[in-house]
């Protein structure tokens, strides 16, 4: 089967390209959001394929599956002439919550019926008002990067992308309070940008293959996300093997089970427990066993492809 997909999160398309179909992934000139093709920090396999828009033309593609509403225009006009969710069957991804809780915001696919609009987590298919469109979930697949938990540095490790602009969405204004309990170290982009605060030390973006080993290498891994989908960088963490910290938001109380760390709304309970997991490393990796053995039984590849592998064999049918 192809399946036309745009690489949009990293992480994510990784998982998706493993599975038993091919993927066509547009690349236009300078690799931007219209197209970037395949990805150069992760090793896919031969199956994700690179096509131009003018290849999109006579390329034969059996299901297109968008991510943006932008990426549904640019398939009517490279698919020369066929239209997705009448000639080729259409998959609307959301990998986002709402900009609110309210559960009254509109998606942009609510109420139509040419394609299925399939969701990352349970939460967000709670929390996006879809109308009478077709809707499931299929949760994330990560590789496992295997039990690497060292937890040598005694800090707790988070990681969070631009969280200076993100701001309180992401919890950016607890990493302070919480890092004046247990030493944080903060990786992603832009978090150099934070006001200095003591015990909060920004590391910067390093590329995947040497976020593991330093995210390893710390004690338990701090969750502040106060509203998003559910990060990868948590279930990654908890399949290295570290004790999760976080903010019983969105689907993480779903997501870590009992003895995996602690889950709470209680800023003193999770400053109590990064300064806990920090002070002692043998009752942290207790944790993050408990917490490994559950990621590779929810998330695992295998589970993944087939769950996709069997929408796509329904929506092609």
């Amino acid at each position: 089967m192809n399946v036309l997909l745009w690489h949009v999160h990293g992480s994510w398309t990784t998982a998706f390209v493993h599975g038993s179909h091919t993927t066509l992934l547009p690349v236009v000139p300078g690799r931007t959001a219209e197209g970037r093709g395949r990805a150069r920090t992760w090793e896919w396999p031969a199956a994700a394929v690179e096509v131009t828009p003018e290849a999109l033309a006579d390329h034969p593609v059996d299901v297109v599956v968008v991510q943006r509403p932008e990426e549904e225009e640019l398939a009517r006009r490279w698919l020369g002439g066929r239209i997705p969710g009448r000639d080729v069957p259409l998959v609307w991804l959301e990998h986002n919550t709402p900009p609110t809780a309210t559960g009254a915001t509109r998606h942009p696919a609510a109420d139509r019926h040419d394609l299925v609009l399939v969701h990352v987590t349970p939460t967000n298919a709670l929390l996006w008002d879809t109308g009478t469109t077709p809707t499931t979930s299929i949760e994330h697949g990560v590789i496992d990067p295997g039990h690497r938990f060292q937890g040598v540095e005694a800090a707790a490790v988070a990681v969070v992308n631009e969280p200076a602009r993100r701001g309180r969405a992401v919890g950016a204004d607890l990493l302070p309070v919480l890092a004046a309990s247990a030493p944080v170290d903060l990786f992603g982009m832009g978090v150099d940008r934070l006001p200095p605060a003591p015990g909060l030390r920004p590391l910067g973006d390093v590329p995947q293959a040497d976020l593991f080993d330093e995210v390893a290498a710390r004690r338990a891994y701090l969750h502040p996300f106060r509203w998003t989908s559910l990060g990868l960088a948590l279930i990654e963490a908890m399949l290295l093997g570290l004790p999760v910290v976080a903010l019983a938001t969105t689907e993480v109380p779903e997501a870590v089970p009992p003895g995996a760390g602690v889950v709470s709304n209680r800023v003193d309970r999770l400053a109590d427990a990064l300064r806990r997991y920090v002070a002692d490393p043998h009752e942290a990796m207790a944790a993050g066993c408990i917490g490994r053995a559950a990621a590779l039984d929810r998330w695992s590849l295998d589970r993944f492809t087939r769950d996709w592998d069997l929408l796509l064999d329904e929506v092609t049918a």
